[in-house]
């Protein structure tokens, strides 16, 4: 991992102030610095307006970015809504992105008068766009744009003019309902790449995996700075075994989570998406990161007792991170299922050369 990039990173986070945010819920300043850094759009080209960096970059500035519980949509701008326009050869626009899969009627006709952005296909242009709901969109009041894989087509629309309902997940970030009445809505579509769904499923699983291990490392750093300060029967509670074997407990978490998503993200960079490598790594890291999410939000409000449970208290920043975000992008349930199903479908000698990668 680029050492640069992680001090890079770290700076610009932990440099960061909660609750420096517009209506919207994000942190202008820090997506400010995250823009003029390249740090915004780090895995996309240059040719997209990113900075080509690898996932294994990625790692690095979403691990920071989960473990100083940053209010900005990384994972939906780089890896997802800049992803997802620029395969489908559309023109990717400035500003906050973010992506969703959508209804397929979203995309079965093009609007009147629009230009998909690549060589036209049915549909590319002409006809009506029926109308289609989106719910729980991540982060679409504060968006720019919103793209949307509807079905065989990737389609561009601009949240101004949309109807928006706002929501927001256990942390307060913004999940909102978009509905489009009409074609007004929508400023481009295109064919979609093959494997789009799949891949889009991935990406997100990948980055919230990157983000989860993040979170339940700052919650690990509170805990342990927290019992060093504590002071019950005269001594840091830091200093009883009881404290002791949580928090290595703990860290133990920490560290399995991380290392299944570093290495999931080494995997995407050797491989690329659409291999069965790639697919088994992402599954089994967001498996272990939500798993572990659950583990170390438990143990650090343990050691924190009843002050971590506070509103004021900087803790629930990341716990309620860490509980929202094990569920969002398919939970440990959903993802050890797919495992399972790999594993069944590999049979007994398939089993090995499935979980070694070996020919």
């Amino acid at each position: 991992m680029n050492a640069e990039l992680v001090d890079l990173a770290e700076s610009v986070f932990s440099e960061a102030t909660d609750g420096a945010t517009d209506g919207d819920g994000l942190d202008v300043a820090l997506w400010g610095t995250l823009v003029e850094t390249g740090l915004a759009r780090l895995t996309l080209p240059e040719a997209a307006g990113g900075s080509g960096g690898t996932f294994t970059d990625a790692a690095a500035v979403l691990a920071a970015a989960g473990a100083h519980a940053a209010r900005v949509p990384l994972v939906e701008t780089d890896l997802l809504g800049g992803w997802l326009l620029h395969a489908g050869g559309l023109e990717v626009p400035d500003g906050v992105l973010t992506a969703v899969a959508g209804p397929s009627a979203l995309g079965a006709e093009g609007p009147a008068g629009v230009d998909g952005g690549r060589a036209a296909g049915p549909g590319a242009a002409g006809g009506a766009l029926p109308g289609g709901a989106l719910a729980r969109v991540p982060w679409a009041r504060a968006a720019a744009a919103i793209a949307v894989l509807a079905g065989d087509r990737v389609v561009l629309l601009e949240p101004a003019a949309a109807e928006l309902t706002g929501g927001r997940n256990l942390a307060d970030e913004p999940r909102d309902s978009v509905v489009v009445r009409d074609a007004s809505a929508v400023t481009a579509v295109a064919p979609a790449p093959p494997g789009a769904a799949d891949e889009l499923a991935q990406r997100a699983a990948l980055g919230r995996s990157l983000l989860l291990a993040g979170a339940a490392r700052g919650a690990l750093a509170q805990s342990v700075r927290y019992a060093g300060e504590r002071v019950q029967f005269g001594r840091p509670i830091g200093r009883f075994q009881a404290v002791q074997q949580q928090l290595a407990m703990a860290a133990g978490e920490v560290a399995a989570a991380g290392a299944a998503a570093d290495a999931a993200a080494a995997t995407a960079d050797r491989d690329g998406f659409g291999t069965a490598a790639t697919a088994l790594a992402v599954a089994a890291a967001k498996a272990r990161t939500s798993e572990a999410a659950g583990a170390v939000a438990r143990i650090a409000h343990q050691v924190h007792g009843a002050i971590g449970f506070t509103r004021e208290h900087d803790l629930r920043l990341l716990t309620t991170r860490l509980w929202a975000w094990r569920e969002e992008d398919g939970s440990d349930a959903f993802w050890h299922a797919e495992l399972g199903a790999w594993v069944l479908a590999a049979g007994p000698d398939g089993l090995w050369p499935l979980v070694t990668g070996a020919p």
